[in-house]
């Protein structure tokens, strides 16, 4: 019986979270502790990392803090050889640092949109290789980004960011088709809005909530858990057979 129920247990692994310090990220890595795995806690600022990895610790689980700014990448090699480091192996890439844009498509500058691909799909594939030289030489691992609906509808106001998005989605498929050979799946969670301390003040507002939620069939925004269920889905054995997926957590947005 026990082999038609795989485990969604990640005890053993070590899992690494980018921009896991607040928000999403921090969710993150507290759902991967959870569910058993070590974390390598990352963000730009490593007292930031250090507290959510102390807030682990506290909880009974397991984690290190580690400094990664995603747009340099000798920060990202620096990173990913302290965890190798201190942990001796490197099973899971949950590549979540990114930032957001709401600016009418006539008011995108020069800077606003490098910044945005610079940190939402170069960032997100350069920590992708770092990572996945250490896991193919083991045979084994998992790569899983952090996307957005916005990469696959398209949304006023937001036209850099689905680019940005739009470009993880296609970058999953393709290092999919490249490293599902080699032991190592590649996956994407594409969220709805979600709401976070970061998204609180949009979303606390009745009249735009309404609007977000017409557009969602479930009838309401997704909370953290939503994601961090679905990045432990994928990092699981549950998860052995998805590779190349946009695993939409989006209450159905994308299915209108």
């Amino acid at each position: 019986m026990n082999q038609m129920l795989p485990s969604f247990r990640l005890d053993g692994q070590v899992a690494i979270v980018t921009g896991a310090s607040r928000g999403i990220g921090k969710g993150l890595a507290l759902g991967l502790a959870a569910a058993g795995a070590t974390v390598a806690v990352t963000a730009r600022s490593g007292a930031e990392a250090s507290l959510v990895a102390d807030a682990i610790s506290t909880a009974g689980g397991t984690a290190t803090a580690h400094e990664l700014d995603v747009t340099t990448l000798a920060s990202i090699d620096r990173a990913v050889a302290e965890v190798l480091d201190a942990h001796g192996q490197l099973d899971v890439l949950v590549a979540n640092a990114g930032i957001g844009s709401n600016l009418p498509a006539l008011e995108v500058t020069e800077a606003h949109w490098d910044e945005m691909i610079d940190v939402n799909l170069k960032g997100a594939f350069f920590t992708a290789q770092a990572c996945a030289r250490a896991m193919i030489a083991a045979g084994r691992g998992r790569v899983i980004a952090i996307s957005s609906q916005a990469g696959v509808v398209g949304i006023r106001d937001h036209v850099a960011y689905s680019s940005s998005k739009g470009g993880v989605n296609q970058m999953v498929r393709v290092l999919g088709l490249e490293w599902g050979p080699l032991g190592v799946t590649v996956n994407a969670v594409a969220p709805t809005f979600i709401y976070t301390p970061g998204t609180a003040e949009r979303l606390d507002d009745p009249a735009y909530l309404a609007t977000v939620v017409d557009r969602i069939p479930v009838g309401h925004v997704g909370q953290i858990k939503d994601v961090s269920g679905a990045v432990v889905y994928l990092a699981s054995e549950a998860g052995e057979m998805v590779n190349g997926s946009i695993l939409h957590v989006d209450g159905g947005w994308t299915a209108q």
